[in-house]
């Protein structure tokens, strides 16, 4: 009846319906996680900062996301924060293995817009991270380097005087565990402060507050 009618009882075609069909799946599956992680990790950030103004934006389909964070109070020791969470390609099964070998994990990067200068740099990175190809701190050979073990992990800290590795240190103490957090970083010239963590969901607003106040208390201190 049908010219090609013997292709389609053959079993590769059922396997080539059925792999299509898993596929499809996959797609509606991956972008529904995605979306999940997002709203949580922004709903987090929200609760932590408290924003006057905010506005959200798609970088990327169902991958990628941004938020910009508008503070407006005169007591709020920023007047921005900036997001942007870059997710692994759950919607693409194909792609999925690829990326999450060189990727590894979902990521979010916090950048914040301090109103005063803090008095000096200061980093704490994971070290396994701080290899990860892209990573890298522009003043390293200018800082002093010290290696820790915080919570599970080994840290590296970089900072410039006594008083900044005992503000370091005192954080550790603080926040014993890092979580989700992999890298933190004040840099007085650009007059900014920096996060980056593993959004895991449920898990931002707890591993971004103890950040958020701490750099805070970096700012008070060149007040006094």
């Amino acid at each position: 009846m049908f010219q090609h009618e013997n292709i389609i009882t053959q079993p590769i075609f059922f396997l080539f319906v059925a792999f299509s069909f898993i596929l499809t799946l996959g797609y509606f599956w991956g972008r529904r996680q995605n979306r999940k992680i997002f709203l949580s990790a922004l709903q987090d950030l929200v609760d932590v900062v408290r924003p006057d103004d905010q506005t959200f934006t798609n970088i990327g389909g169902a991958i990628g996301y941004h938020a910009n964070l508008y503070l407006k109070k005169k007591d709020a020791p920023f007047s921005q924060v900036d997001a942007t969470i870059t997710m692994l390609p759950r919607h693409s099964w194909l792609y999925l293995p690829f990326s999450k070998l060189i990727r590894k994990y979902d990521r979010l990067f916090i950048t914040l817009y301090l109103k005063r200068k803090p008095l000096e740099e200061l980093h704490l990175i994971e070290k396994g991270y701080s290899g990860f190809m892209g990573t890298k701190i522009s003043n390293a050979p200018r800082l002093q380097k010290e290696s820790i073990h915080w919570g599970a992990y080994d840290f590296f800290l970089f900072y410039q005087s006594g008083a900044g590795r005992d503000a370091l240190m005192r954080f550790t103490r603080e926040c014993p565990d890092p979580g989700i957090i992999r890298h933190i970083a004040v840099v007085p010239e650009q007059k900014k402060g920096f996060v980056f963590m593993i959004p895991l969901k449920g898990q931002v607003a707890r591993g971004l507050s103890p950040v958020y106040r701490w750099i805070s208390t970096l700012m008070k201190q060149e007040e006094k």
